[in-house]
């Protein structure tokens, strides 16, 4: 069973403009300057799948990694490294600090948000929270710091089915934040009893059906694979259903030749990797070009570009810099590490939240 919260109403997002394009001597330029400030500053660079390719490839040629922004912040925590430079949005490097408290922790920009993060504000979602106190909290991963640490739960896509029914197991009431469509699709799952915190992914939010459809009619032997932040009409004509890493593992090992992705194209760069020989397709969104939010593009991922980059490994400051309040870290790493905790008894590498 799941219930909804009324939803916060005229959410405007700060769209941010994309990095002035570099010509390709410029782009050479930048890159060989970031590897040089890599090793000046100890420092290694991080990147989520949904960057831009180059930015993914730089991660990798310079010893860095691309992945989900757990194991972004796994990775670095692990990583000899005393700088990490994260390649994402803002509550990404959040993790990181979580996970690194010790570390320097900067942005290509702090002004790199996030749909879920801007409409789960965290005085809002608390009071929504006191208001159920029988109610077990449960929060993507996706959120801020200060949300998590409002939270029991911290939970990623790969492994938030398997903790709800759990807690459902238990007979325990869920509020769920902030993604509504994943948490839609995890109560329609287990029938676990969940309250809905009306949040979305405006890049997941645009995938529509009727064009999927049409689509699925012109290449009918291509599977269908979707990140279930995507909305329910989408998800039920999906081949797969899952996080980041599953649907890359999935390219990997089906037998298709084609496959229609719904989730950020970013992912494309590491899917491709996986499945070489494979043709990968952009599910359809609401809209073209001027018309739509995202264009199946975070465009606020958009917003890591090698300039940004440059210029944070040689400013560092204020304007790149993550902190996080050592009281709310430390409450914000109780839940992540029950999440972890509760993997391992399930021996999962947990991965997989946008």
């Amino acid at each position: 069973m799941s219930a909804f919260t009324p939803s916060i109403k005229s959410i405007e997002y700060p769209f941010p403009a994309k990095p002035l394009p570099l010509s390709d001597i410029e782009k050479e330029q930048s890159k060989e300057r970031i590897k040089h400030l890599l090793k000046e500053r100890n420092a290694v660079l991080v990147a989520h799948y949904y960057t831009d390719p180059e930015i993914q490839a730089l991660a990798e040629e310079t010893g860095g990694c691309v992945s989900d922004s757990l194991e972004m912040a796994r990775f670095g925590r692990d990583h000899p490294a005393k700088t990490l430079i994260v390649a994402g949005v803002k509550f990404m490097g959040e993790t990181s600090k979580i996970l690194s408290p010790e570390k320097t922790v900067l942005m290509p920009t702090l002004d790199a948000t996030c749909s879920l993060d801007i409409g789960c504000p965290v005085e809002a979602f608390t009071e929504f929270c006191d208001a159920h106190p029988d109610h077990t909290v449960v929060v993507y991963a996706n959120t801020s710091a200060a949300v998590k640490a409002r939270a029991d739960w911290v939970v990623t896509s790969s492994i938030a089915l398997e903790i709800v029914e759990h807690l459902d197991s238990q007979d325990k009431k869920i509020i769920w934040g902030p993604d509504r469509h994943l948490g839609s699709y995890i109560a329609k799952e287990t029938g676990a009893d969940m309250l809905m915190w009306q949040g979305e992914c405006i890049v997941h939010d645009e995938f529509k059906a009727k064009a999927l459809i049409e689509l699925k009619k012109l290449h009918p032997n291509a599977a269908v694979l979707v990140h279930p932040e995507s909305p329910a009409s989408v998800v039920e004509l999906a081949d797969v259903v899952g996080s980041t890493s599953q649907l890359i593992k999935a390219a990997h090992t089906m037998d298709n030749d084609m496959f229609i992705v719904a989730t950020d194209r970013g992912i494309f760069y590491k899917m491709q990797q996986a499945a070489p020989n494979k043709i990968l397709v952009e599910a359809p969104t609401g809209g073209n070009g001027g018309t739509c939010k995202s264009c199946a593009h975070c465009p606020w991922m958009a917003m890591n570009g090698l300039k940004a980059i440059e210029s944070a490994l040689e400013s560092a400051g204020q304007q790149h810099e993550i902190f996080v309040d050592e009281t709310l870290r430390l409450d914000a790493l109780k839940p992540l590490n029950r999440m972890l905790d509760f993997a391992k008894t399930l021996n999962m590498n947990v991965k997989g939240n946008a």
